[in-house]
């Protein structure tokens, strides 16, 4: 291969790099600010709220998700309370409590910031409903921010499921957040999902918008 045919695919590579880039620097997408809440199986919906009982839709979320009806007190280990907790249908494989650093100091548990559903020794908690309690050995996390988007959006940003961007955003004390996962699902509409203190920090509110970098 001689300097010619090296320097043309230099050209093209740093062209294709420089439009990947632009394409994502413009992407706009809104924000979810997303409040503590609960995952539970079946087995344990009923050991809440007694044998046979079933979620009772409140609200439509992506992917098939919703917000139900139900809430759950959630308690540490230093019997330390947070009231209230929303639990999300419909039933997992698995429970799941998520959580903000702020709640894990209150609450005195050392969540760790995880994805959704890696909860392998992730922090015990308990939780309280009308019928019954439930100890969890394992469960409780920090949810690790991400954005959600479907393949025509991931595509048209030049990005895949699994990639990590930076994102800007906020006003007066807006911020620049690193290391924001992308995960990508014909399910799934185009938004960013912080937790509260994420949000409280950059002062945004849900439904604002923020900007890949």
């Amino acid at each position: 291969m001689d300097t010619g045919q090296i320097e043309q695919i230099t050209r093209a590579v740093m062209k294709a790099l420089a439009e990947k880039d632009g394409a994502v620097s413009r992407m706009k997408v809104p924000v979810g600010v997303s409040a503590r809440h609960i995952h539970l199986t079946k087995e344990h919906v009923e050991v809440l709220f007694g044998p046979g009982y079933e979620l009772t839709k409140k609200k439509d979320l992506m992917g098939g998700q919703f917000a139900a009806a139900e809430q759950c007190t959630i308690v540490g280990l230093k019997l330390r309370a947070i009231e209230n907790v929303r639990i999300l249908g419909p039933v997992r494989k698995a429970s799941q409590v998520e959580i903000s650093a702020t709640d894990a100091r209150t609450l005195g548990v050392n969540a760790p910031l995880r994805e959704s559903g890696d909860i392998k020794g992730s922090a015990p908690i308990s939780l309280v409903g009308p019928k019954g309690v439930l100890y969890l050995n394992e469960g409780c996390i920090v949810a690790a921010r991400h954005i959600h988007m479907n393949p025509k959006e991931a595509q048209a940003a030049g990005l895949k499921d699994g990639d990590y961007v930076s994102v800007r955003m906020g006003n007066e004390r807006g911020a620049v957040l690193d290391h924001v996962k992308i995960r990508v699902d014909a399910s799934f509409s185009l938004e960013m999902h912080i937790d509260t203190d994420e949000a409280n920090a950059c002062q945004i509110s849900q439904g604002d918008i923020a900007e890949i970098l």
